[in-house]
C-alpha cells in the first residue's frame, strides 16, 4: 500500500525503495539547514507495528530485536542530521512503531540516547488510543520540537472501541476532527508547554471526517491565534517591582 508513496522507478522493487528513502530523508536534512530550519518531521517506520496485539504470543526477544533493527537503519541518517544541526521529530502515530512513551523511549535507548531523536506532538493520535495527552507533555517536554494542532474525538459504544471494526472514518468510535470540534483540551496543552518553555511552531494539521478543508482551514487560523499564549516576564503579584533589599528581608524575618 505504501507503494504509491514512492515515484515510478522504485515501485514493486523494496530494495530499491529503501534506497530511495533514505538518500530522500538524508536530503532533507541539508534543505532544512539550507532553509533555516533546525527541525524536521517524519515517522519511524514499523518493522513491528503488525505484532502489537500479543496474539499469536509474540517469541522472546522479538521486540527487542525490532527496536535494535530500527535504531541500525535510522541512525545513520540520525547523524547526517547531527552534522546538519537539525533535530529529527517522530510523529508519535498509530501504525508506526513509536506510537506512544513506551515505544518512544524503547527507540531512543535503542539509539544511545541520540540527541537527534525528538517527538512531534499530535495529540489527537492519544485520544484515540485513550492515552493521557496532558500527562505525556509532563513526560516528554523536553524532547518535543514540533506541534500539530490536531482535534480528534473518541465515543465509544456497545458495538465498537479503540480497534475500530474496520469501519470508515465516519463510523468509527475514535474520529478525527476540525480543531475545535473534538474534545481535546488545548487550553490545556498550550499552557503547558508554555509553562515548559518549549519554544515550538503549533501547525494546523487538518484532518475531519465531517467538515471541508476550505472550512477547517479559515477556522483553524484564528482557532489557533487565539491559543497561543505569550509567556508572562514578571510575576504578577509583583506591584512595586522594587530591588530586592537583603537588610529589608532580614527585618522581616526578624534576624
Amino acid at each position: 500500500m505504501f507503494d504509491n508513496f514512492a515515484p515510478d522507478a522504485v515501485k514493486n522493487n523494496p530494495k530499491a525503495r529503501t534506497k530511495w528513502a533514505i538518500d530522500t530523508v538524508k536530503k532533507a536534512a541539508i534543505a532544512s539547514r539550507r532553509l533555516g530550519l533546525n527541525v524536521h518531521a517524519t515517522f519511524s517506520g514499523a518493522l513491528l507495528w503488525h505484532t502489537w496485539h500479543p496474539w499469536p504470543q509474540r517469541p522472546v526477544g522479538l521486540v527487542e530485536m525490532g527496536f535494535e533493527e530500527l535504531a541500525k537503519r535510522w541512525l545513520p541518517i540520525l547523524d547526517v542530521y547531527d552534522e546538519n544541526g537539525v533535530d529529527i521529530c517522530y510523529e508519535v502515530h498509530p501504525g508506526e512503531d513509536i506510537h506512544d512513551g513506551d515505544t518512544f523511549e524503547r527507540f531512543l535507548d535503542a539509539t544511545g540516547n541520540h540527541k537527534r531523536v525528538n517527538i512531534l506532538y499530535d495529540p489527537s493520535h492519544f485520544v484515540l488510543q485513550q492515552l493521557d495527552y496532558i500527562e505525556y507533555i509532563d513526560h516528554y517536554h523536553e524532547f518535543i520540537k514540533a506541534f500539530h494542532v490536531k482535534d480528534s474525538e473518541f465515543n465509544p459504544t456497545g458495538k465498537k472501541g479503540v480497534f475500530g471494526g474496520y469501519n470508515d472514518w465516519r463510523n468509527r468510535a475514535g474520529r478525527y476532527r476540525s480543531p475545535g470540534d473534538g474534545q481535546i483540551d488545548f487550553k490545556t496543552i498550550f499552557t503547558k508547554l508554555t509553562e515548559y518553555g518549549c519554544d515550538v511552531w503549533a501547525v494546523m494539521e487538518w484532518e475531519c471526517c465531517i467538515k471541508s478543508p476550505e472550512q477547517g482551514a479559515k477556522e483553524g487560523v484564528s482557532f489557533i491565534q487565539s491559543h497561543i499564549i505569550e509567556a508572562t516576564q514578571k510575576a504578577f503579584d509583583d506591584f512595586s517591582g522594587a530591588e530586592i533589599d537583603k537588610e529589608q528581608l532580614k527585618k522581616i524575618l526578624g534576624i
